[in-house]
C-alpha cells in the first residue's frame, strides 16, 4: 500500500513542478543589453546618441542600455581599452556592443544597421567587461566597473556612489511602473538634471536620489518621465523617509524567528514524528541507531520538501505584487492572517477540539497517515515517508509559512534562500532535538507522544500569543 502511495505521490509532484516552472516563467521578461561607447563633444556620436538613447530604447521596452561616456568621464576611457582586448571592438567611438558576435563602431555603420542587429540580438545577456555574459535578471549592475547610465524606456538610472540594493535598482529599469518600486524604498526626492549628450540635452519629469539601506548613502539618481511622486501611495508599514516621501519594507528577524518558532512547536508535527519514532523502534526494538537514523532521514526530507514549498510560495507572492493595488495591501492582509491564525490556536487552548481548523491535521487525514507511517521499517522509508505526509502536514503548518513567504517576497528571489533556510532550520529543530533525545535514551518515543498529549493546549497557547502579537505588531508598524 505505501509503495503505492509514493507512486502516486511522485507522479503528481513530478507534474506539479514543471507546470508551476511554466507558470512562473511566463511572468519573466527576456531582456535585451547593450554597452554603449560615446563622448561629449564627438560629432560622430552626435549623430548616433538621439538614436541610440532616445529613438531605440523607447521603441523597444525590453531594451537596457549601459551607456559609458568617456570625455568628461576619464575613469571610463579606459574600459574601451579592455572591452576591444575581449570583443574586438575596436577603439572608436561611437561604439555598441551586443555580444562577440554583434558590435558596431562608427556613426554610419550604426545609423544604417542598429535596428537590423537589434532584431538579430533580442533577449541577448549583457555583455561583462571579461568577455562573458549575463542574463539580465542575474547582473549585479553594482558591481560593474566605471560609471555607467542605464537607459531604458522613458527612464535614466546614473550610477553616482559604489553601493547600493541591486535588485531595487534593476527592477526600476523594468517594471512597467516604477513608482510601485519606489513605494518601497528610501529616496530622496531631488530636482531633475539634464542628461548631456553629445550635441544635445535631454530632460526629464522627475528624479530621486536611492538610498543604500546600508548606509544612507544616495549612490544612484534615477530619473524618468511621466507619473511623479505625488501619485505615490505610502504602503502598509512602511518607514517614512526624514527627508522625503520615500517608504522601505519592514523585514527583520524577529519576524521569522517568530513564525519559524510558531511553526516548531505546532503539535501535528510532532505528532507524526513520535508516531514514526514509535513504528521504528517496534520493529527494532534493540537497534538505537536505526531509530537515530530513520528520524534523521524523516527530518531531511521534511526540510527539503518544505524548502521547495517555501520558494512556491514566495515566487507566487511576487508573481501576485506585480499588480500595484495588491502589493499596497498585501502587508496589511499577512497582518490579519497571523491574527486569524493567533486566534485559533488560543481557541484551541480555552476549548481543545483535535482536528482544529488550521491549527492541526483534519481528523479524516488522520488514518491514512497512521497507515503510511506504521509501514516505515528503515531510514529509506522514513525518508520517502517523510516527503510524502509533508502533503498531510501542510493544513496544520503551512498557515505561518504563508505569512513567512508574503514578507519574503518583498525582496529579490535570490535573497529569499538564506532567509527560507533559517526559517526551515528552525521549524525543524523540536524534531532533531526528540529525535537526540530518543536514540540516546533520556526518555522512549512512548514518553515524547505522552507528553504531547498532556501539554498539546500549552502548545496552543505558546503558538497563539507568538503569532498573533507578531500579527498586531505588523498592522500597527510596531516592527
Amino acid at each position: 500500500m505505501i509503495r503505492k502511495n509514493l507512486i502516486k505521490f511522485l507522479i503528481i509532484f513530478l507534474f506539479l513542478v514543471p507546470l508551476g516552472g511554466g507558470i512562473f516563467a511566463q511572468g519573466e521578461i527576456k531582456t535585451t543589453c547593450a554597452v554603449y561607447f560615446t563622448g561629449i563633444g564627438c560629432p560622430h556620436c552626435a549623430k548616433t546618441d538621439p538614436i541610440v538613447l532616445g529613438e531605440l530604447v523607447k521603441e523597444n521596452p525590453d531594451l537596457i542600455i549601459a551607456e559609458y561616456e568617456i570625455y568628461q568621464q576619464r575613469l571610463n576611457a579606459s574600459l574601451l581599452y579592455e572591452y576591444d582586448s575581449k570583443y574586438k571592438s575596436g577603439l572608436g567611438i561611437p561604439l555598441i556592443i551586443f555580444n562577440r558576435d554583434f558590435s558596431l563602431r562608427g556613426d554610419k555603420p550604426i545609423l544604417d544597421n542598429i535596428k537590423e542587429m537589434l532584431g538579430k540580438v533580442k533577449g541577448n545577456n549583457f555583455p561583462l567587461i571579461d568577455g562573458s555574459s549575463s542574463p539580465f535578471k542575474d547582473l549585479d549592475i553594482t558591481k560593474l566597473p566605471g560609471q555607467p547610465k542605464f537607459w531604458s524606456k522613458d527612464r535614466i538610472l546614473i550610477k553616482t556612489g559604489e553601493g547600493g540594493d541591486n535588485e531595487v535598482l534593476k527592477n526600476l529599469l523594468t517594471t512597467a511602473d516604477p513608482l510601485s518600486v519606489l513605494e518601497e524604498v528610501e529616496y530622496q526626492s531631488v530636482k531633475p538634471e539634464s542628461v548631456s549628450l553629445s550635441g544635445g540635452k535631454v530632460e526629464f519629469d522627475n528624479a530621486v536620489k536611492i538610498k543604500n539601506s546600508n548606509d544612507g548613502k544616495t549612490d544612484w539618481l534615477f530619473q524618468w518621465n511621466g507619473k511623479g511622486l505625488d501619485n505615490i501611495t505610502p504602503g502598509p508599514n512602511y518607514s517614512q523617509n526624514s527627508n522625503n516621501s520615500g517608504i522601505k519594507p519592514t523585514l527583520t528577524i524577529t519576524k521569522i524567528i517568530s513564525l519559524a518558532a510558531v511553526d516548531a512547536i505546532n503539535p501535528c508535527a510532532l505528532a507524526v514524528l513520535t508516531l514514526m519514532l514509535l513504528t521504528i523502534l517496534t520493529y527494532n526494538p534493540n537497534s538505537r541507531k536505526k531509530v537515530l537514523l530513520g528520524g534523521l532521514a524523516f527530518i531531511t526530507a521534511v526540510f527539503v520538501m518544505y524548502l521547495a514549498y517555501g520558494f512556491i510560495i514566495v515566487k507566487f507572492f511576487q508573481i501576485i505584487q506585480a499588480l500595484t493595488t495588491v502589493r499596497l495591501v498585501l502587508y496589511k492582509i499577512l497582518g490579519v492572517g497571523a491574527i486569524i491564525l493567533g486566534i485559533l490556536n488560543l481557541k484551541d487552548f480555552i476549548k481543545y477540539k483535535p482536528g482544529g481548523f488550521g491549527t492541526e491535521m483534519p481528523m479524516f487525514m488522520r488514518p491514512k497517515l497512521r497507515k503510511i507511517v506504521s509501514e516505515v521499517t528503515s531510514p529509506a522509508g522514513a525518508f520517502l515517508v517523510g516527503a510524502l505526509v509533508t502533503l498531510f502536514l501542510l493544513p496544520c503548518t503551512i498557515g505561518p509559512y504563508i505569512v513567512a513567504g508574503g514578507i519574503l517576497s518583498f525582496i529579490g528571489f535570490i535573497k529569499t534562500i538564506p532567509w527560507l533556510l533559517f526559517y526551515n532550520l528552525i521549524f525543524i529543530l523540536p524534531m532533531l532535538a526528540i529525535t537526540l533525545i530518543v536514540y540516546f535514551g533520556f526518555t522512549g518515543a512512548k514518553d515524547v507522544h505522552a507528553w504531547r498529549n498532556r501539554n498539546i493546549r500549552y502548545l496552543h497557547l505558546t503558538a497563539g500569543i507568538i503569532i498573533l502579537g507578531l500579527g498586531l505588531a505588523m498592522i500597527f508598524g510596531w516592527v
